[in-house]
């Protein structure tokens, strides 16, 4: 599985983003699939997951009510609408795969095989 993300830029708190996630391979669109975000100097954190068939979310406290995580297997895109930001949400954002066969939304890096190359947010107060 390939991950490509998009979609980062420079916002006002307050404002909406959305990110996309293309992956590719013929496994893309079963796979678990999770963004991930790092801030300078921390630690890559949990932000959203999804289940293969988007039936099934989870988010960090952080950004529950503010993010949405969504998948259209059809087109083997994950978004992530992301409202209401904040300046802490500042970060690098990464989408992220699980191997096939695991079906369980894992919240930690070392849960997810697959990385994409990551795309910068940035909040301005």
């Amino acid at each position: 599985v390939q991950l490509q993300a998009s979609g980062g830029g420079l916002v006002q708190a307050g404002d909406s983003l959305r990110l996309s996630c293309a992956a590719s391979g013929r496994t893309a669109s079963s796979s678990v699939m999770g963004w991930f975000r790092q801030a300078p100097g921390m630690e890559r954190e949990f932000v959203a997951g999804i289940s293969w068939s988007g039936g099934s979310t989870k988010y960090a406290d952080s950004v529950k009510g503010r993010f949405t995580i969504s998948r259209d297997n059809a087109k083997n895109t994950v978004y992530l609408q992301m409202n209401s930001l904040k300046p802490e949400d500042t970060a690098v954002y990464y989408c992220a795969a699980r191997m096939l066969g695991l079906h369980l939304i894992g919240v930690t890096p070392s849960e997810y095989n697959y990385w994409g190359q990551g795309t910068l947010v940035t909040v301005s107060s």
